[in-house]
């Protein structure tokens, strides 16, 4: 049974990860950046956690997806920043690739350790999830309070990146699904949201459209990114209740119909209108 859940959850990741790239070289960095990061990856792993273990271990698991969305959040923010200083470095992608890394791991410790005590002094998972979303809609306001340039792709990503994508993708939530059923739900929490859809992405279109397009897709991602978070926080409690397949269904339509949808539509209006 978990083995499935694992390749189960795995398998759907990958697919979707190389789709998420696609939208962005065919729509630009605002249709794909917000619509491609509607809930994808995250419902075969929260459905694979479910199955695999207890609800104590999905809660927790999910409860620090919205945290885990905020350093990924802070992840894109290098993209966004750094490249234009970096105009006379010899390998700007790697120095940009390796900083954002940097920054996601080390937030990645910072939050599990303050997870961890939040969780011993007290907390709820649930005000976790909270305070995270909070942090992370700010965030995401923030990147994009100022509007970017959000140019479509002009020379299509190569098959093999597509694949690498597809593939850490797959890694990083197979990883996720198994570390829930060993009791590690804090690091299975995190290890679901691990950037590979936002690295693999940013990545490959930097190499087939420059730096532009994935600097236009940043902020849009980010924001489209809050939507995992709140299919996270309705899900702890809706896969329980309803099961898979319904309740699955329930967290994705709330996120998706509550925010992917209104931050587009508030986010096209102001590209148009400036």
């Amino acid at each position: 049974m978990l083995s499935a859940s694992v390749l189960l959850s795995a398998f759907l990741a990958g697919i979707i990860a190389v789709l998420v790239t696609l939208a962005i070289e065919r729509w630009g960095g605002l249709t794909g950046g917000i619509l491609g990061t509607m809930p994808s990856t995250i419902v075969p792993a929260a459905a694979g956690i479910y199955l695999a273990g207890e609800q104590e271990v999905l809660v927790q698991s999910l409860a620090i997806i919205p945290l885990g969305m905020l350093i990924n959040g802070l992840f894109l923010a290098v993209w966004v920043l750094l490249p234009s200083r970096l105009d006379t470095a010899k390998s700007p992608l790697f120095i940009t690739t390796f900083t954002s890394l940097l920054v996601w791991f080390v937030f990645g410790i910072i939050m599990l350790f303050g997870v961890d005590f939040a969780l011993g002094a007290g907390g709820t998972a649930f005000e976790i999830g909270i305070l995270g979303l909070v942090l992370l809609i700010a965030l995401a306001v923030g990147m994009n309070w100022r509007v970017h340039p959000t140019p479509k792709g002009k020379q299509p990503v190569a098959g093999r990146v597509l694949f690498i994508r597809g593939s850490a993708a797959a890694s990083a939530i197979g990883a996720a699904v198994w570390l829930s059923a060993q009791g590690q739900p804090l690091i299975a929490g995190l290890a679901a949201v691990f950037p590979a859809i936002f690295l693999t992405s940013m990545v490959a279109l930097w190499h087939a459209q420059g730096p532009t397009v994935p600097q236009g897709a940043a902020g849009p991602m980010t924001m489209g990114g809050t939507s995992v978070a709140i299919y996270a926080l309705v899900a702890m409690y809706s896969l329980p209740a309803w099961g898979v397949v319904f309740g699955s269904t329930l967290a994705w339509s709330i996120a998706v119909f509550g925010w992917s949808l209104p931050a587009y539509f508030v986010l096209k209006r102001r590209i148009t209108t400036d």
